[in-house]
């Protein structure tokens, strides 16, 4: 079976050379004790280890574990914490050497493309040349844009441009509101995180967004959080409030259902309960490769502890992010 990894991060080296002599950058670079570069941004700090940022060192891991495929994306903040006209510098940047990456590598990586979020205007501009110029199937946005929601008005226009390409749009959480009450315990990314993605996709749903544009194929990282958890209660206020009907037809469950969900809660019964709301073909298998808390090990252990049958196996492994992605 194949096997492609959905949701797992990668700092091209040019972005960190470019921020370490950056004086408007709102990420400073440090070095840690064993000489990896350490991304400090308001909150939060990331270890790029060799993985994160040697494209070598990474295909040789993936070589080690058997993984197929792997679904290169940015991480967490993103480029939209930087002043924007870096912010729009920084995202073609970073797309630019992912695109590289795919050309050379071909078969072993694809890609989602960054966007500058916080220049809606710019960021139709960059999803129209990533998607029609290199070639990307869609992109990764974040749950929160420094506050703003992705259902705010000023990003109409990017879901109508993403809905004319039948887009990928892929949602992975950042800085949650009330980040400041998660400072203890890794809070934010533990807590925060599943909070920021299931927030921005209710919102998404709620506010027309997913009816209105509906050739965009959402994904949600973390197994979307505690969207299949809380659905039946999005679906009771749909009922009861005339505000949660106002610019939808369906319960939000009926469009809940078409996301897809990567396989980052590495609990067999989470992934159950998942399987059973959205169904097999709309889970896709992910690691949070090479985060702290990520395991390309655990993202294929917990998908063969399922249970299930070979041919329903293959699409989670696999075959529907192919389907998806167009690999």
């Amino acid at each position: 079976m194949r096997i492609v990894d959905f949701h797992n991060h990668f700092y091209p080296p040019a972005y960190i050379d470019a921020l370490r002599t950056d004086p408007e950058s709102a990420v400073a670079v440090t070095t840690d004790p064993n000489g990896n570069p350490v991304l400090h941004s308001p909150g939060d700090s990331n270890f790029a280890i060799p993985p994160h940022r040697d494209i070598d060192v990474r295909q040789q891991v993936l070589e080690d574990e058997k993984i197929d495929t792997q679904v290169l994306t940015f991480t967490s903040p993103g480029v939209h914490v930087h002043p924007p006209g870096r912010a729009v510098v920084y995202a073609r940047l970073v797309n630019d050497a992912l695109a590289a990456i795919v050309r050379e590598r071909t078969g072993r990586f694809t890609s989602l493309a960054t966007l500058p979020l916080n220049d809606p205007a710019a960021s139709v501009g960059e999803l129209e040349r990533v998607m029609d110029t290199l070639g990307f199937p869609g992109v990764m946005v974040f749950g929160n844009v420094n506050g703003v929601a992705l259902s705010d008005r000023r990003y109409w226009p990017l879901w109508e441009q993403a809905h004319a390409r039948n887009a990928v749009c892929y949602i992975h959480p950042t800085h949650p509101l009330g980040v400041e009450a998660m400072g203890d315990y890794w809070l934010m990314p533990l807590v925060g995180f599943p909070f920021d993605t299931t927030l921005a996709a209710a919102s998404l749903v709620f506010s027309g967004i997913v009816e209105r544009y509906p050739n965009i194929r959402w994904v949600l990282g973390h197994l979307g959080g505690a969207i299949p958890y809380l659905a039946e209660r999005l679906d009771r206020g749909y009922r009861a409030f005339p505000t949660c009907r106002a610019n939808i037809s369906r319960p939000p469950t009926d469009y809940l259902r078409e996301f897809y969900y990567d396989t980052v809660n590495f609990d067999v019964a989470a992934l159950r309960f998942a399987i059973d709301f959205a169904g097999v073909d709309h889970i896709l298998a992910g690691s949070d490769f090479p985060h702290q808390i990520g395991s390309l090990r655990l993202m294929v252990e917990s998908i063969r502890a399922l249970g299930l049958a070979d041919a329903e196996t293959a699409k989670i492994l696999g075959g529907n992010a192919e389907g998806l992605l167009g690999i």
